[in-house]
């Protein structure tokens, strides 16, 4: 399979039966993606047997050998949680249990559980236990790095099906961001901003489906407010970010905010996918008509061509039988304006054209 396929896979393309344009029937979506399936396995194998070819060193076939090993594991246990809404909670490890930080991360996790969500953390001590701690053992998923200091789990989710142990932080990083539908940063040493960071980073450039980003702070915290300063007189008054990109992230030192603003992004808006040269918005519920102009008025600018249109669900979305039936606005976007297009699911959340948080 070449790279133009693969893509064709990763956006849903899917080949069309001969004859009418009719949707396809649930036998031929499993023949299809079974054989997508079955082509994927075959291309990591080619890739293999290259390796053997190139004469690859040992060392680097050590990486890949224990990369693979390690997302093979994490894929089958997040496998039962996929339609389950996760946060993923960063923040420092050395955070002591007295400390407010420790405790604002509590109340986080516990909010966040009491609506059915799961906590995801580095499964560590600090802001990782707290987090869990909130959560409870049932609503806690934690992915632990193996390191020669802070690496046992903490005791919420020790020993639970739930928790993957992982050797690199690239594998790790990979799985907190893949499988989460929101990012929640607390105060951190440099893993935390590294994370932090990797994932704006990601929604800058659509790497990454978008999700809400909320750094917060303990009541009357500094630690975030400081970073946001740094980013707004340096890369975006020196040119280095858009003013649109300041819409991909919340700072706030209040917990109920924090939950209000993850919540609130899936009040309307569900959930995003590529298809072909369109992207599909899937909705909780239908916008009407005026509303519909409202936006094509406001959000011209990140089309690429043709109009907003109200929607069902596409051919190729006919594998996520489970939202189906919602309906979709779809376009084509610019791929770009990755800000703009956060600003369109708010206004879509909140029912109106949301401000821009440049202000």
């Amino acid at each position: 399979m070449n790279d133009d396929a693969l893509d064709d896979l990763r956006e849903g393309r899917f080949e069309q039966s001969e004859g009418s344009g009719s949707l396809p029937t649930e036998e031929s979506y499993q023949r299809k993606r079974q054989a997508q399936i079955e082509e994927l396995v075959q291309t990591i194998k080619d890739a293999a047997d290259k390796l053997h070819a190139d004469r690859t060193s040992r060392g680097d076939l050590k990486i890949l050998s224990r990369a693979i090993r390690e997302l093979r594991y994490a894929f089958k246990v997040f496998a039962p949680y996929r339609r389950h809404r996760k946060v993923t909670v960063f923040g420092s490890a050395r955070t002591a249990p007295d400390d407010p930080a420790y405790q604002q991360a509590m109340t986080l996790g516990r909010t966040m559980a009491e609506h059915d969500w799961l906590v995801v953390t580095g499964a560590a001590s600090g802001i990782m236990e707290a987090g869990h701690r909130g959560a409870g053992r049932r609503h806690s998923m934690g992915l632990n790095i193996m390191l020669p200091f802070e690496q046992s789990a903490n005791s919420v989710i020790a020993g639970d099906e739930k928790l993957v142990h992982m050797k690199y932080f690239f594998t790790r990083k990979l799985m907190f961001v893949k499988e989460c539908d929101a990012v929640v940063c607390l105060p951190g040493g440099f893993g935390t901003l590294d994370e932090a960071l990797e994932v704006l980073t990601l929604l800058q450039t659509g790497k990454r489906d978008m999700v809400p980003v909320v750094l917060l702070d303990p009541p009357g915290g500094t630690y975030w407010p400081a970073l946001n300063d740094f980013i707004v007189r340096h890369l975006l008054q020196g040119g280095m970010i858009s003013p649109e990109d300041l819409n991909l992230y919340l700072v706030t030192d209040d917990c109920q905010h924090a939950v209000d603003e993850v919540l609130g992004f899936y009040r309307v808006y569900h959930s995003m996918r590529y298809v072909r040269d369109r992207l599909v918005l899937r909705l909780q519920r239908p916008i009407d008509a005026p509303f519909l102009q409202a936006i094509s008025r406001e959000f011209a600018d990140i089309l690429a061509g043709g109009e907003f249109e109200l929607g069902e669900a596409l051919k190729e979305e006919w594998d996520e039988t489970d939202i189906r039936d919602l309906p979709r606005l779809i376009f084509r976007f610019n791929r770009r304006s990755l800000g703009r297009l956060r600003l369109l699911i708010d206004s879509l959340n909140a029912g109106r054209i949301a401000p821009s948080r440049l202000g």
